[in-house]
């Protein structure tokens, strides 16, 4: 993606009007609209097609390489795998162009409502025919470079309590079933107890 990329800050008055937009977010289910690999640091690919692996996280992204500091030896951290955005809120805050979107730095962009109460940490949700994800308990917390991509404004909506209940940063996830997934495909909260793999989907 082009680095020279800007997105025009929206204010806290068009980001409120737009809220309701992300409020009807579908819950249970809904599609993956953008997969983005992070090869390095400040580096986005904007992928139709993507491997999910329970090991690597999403093939050739940089999360294996990338210390921590919610571990004690500074390794990457096994529940933050995959960063999950709320598509709605990204086009509300970065408007259509899928590069913008990308400067977010989240991995998948998902129309799903993300909310702590539609999927409290242990949800799992299918992608496709095959992947399946796992919502944990690691909170996803904006950063300065999300403020500066996106304004000052936006960082703030997302520490309100309402953004904080409705994820709009996003939230972390992990892989539990590796598939190829792509832009299109359905994601669908999967029912508590469900077995792991593709007989359970």
């Amino acid at each position: 993606m082009d680095d020279s990329i800007t997105v025009r800050h929206r204010s806290a008055a068009e980001i409120a009007e737009g809220l309701h937009l992300v409020r009807r977010s579908p819950r249970g289910v809904g599609t993956l609209a953008l997969a983005v690999r992070r090869p390095a640091v400040d580096a986005r690919e904007v992928l139709s097609r993507a491997e999910l692996d329970a090991d690597a996280g999403l093939i050739g992204d940089s999360w294996s390489r990338r210390p921590s500091s919610r571990t004690a030896d500074r390794s990457p951290h096994p529940d933050m795998q995959l960063n999950v955005i709320n598509a709605r809120f990204i086009e509300l805050i970065a408007g259509s162009d899928h590069d913008a979107w990308a400067l977010a730095g989240d991995q998948l962009y998902i129309d799903l409502d993300l909310s702590v109460d539609a999927l409290p940490a242990g949800s799992r949700l299918a992608i496709g025919d095959r992947a399946v994800i796992e919502v944990t308990d690691q909170p996803h917390t904006g950063c300065a470079k999300f403020a500066a991509r996106f304004g000052r404004d936006a960082h703030q909506a997302v520490w309100t309590e309402e953004g904080k209940r409705l994820r709009l940063r996003g939230l972390n996830a992990r892989v539990i079933v590796g598939a190829t997934i792509g832009t299109g495909d359905t994601v669908r909260l999967l029912p508590a107890g469900t077995p792991e793999g593709p007989a359970g989907l």
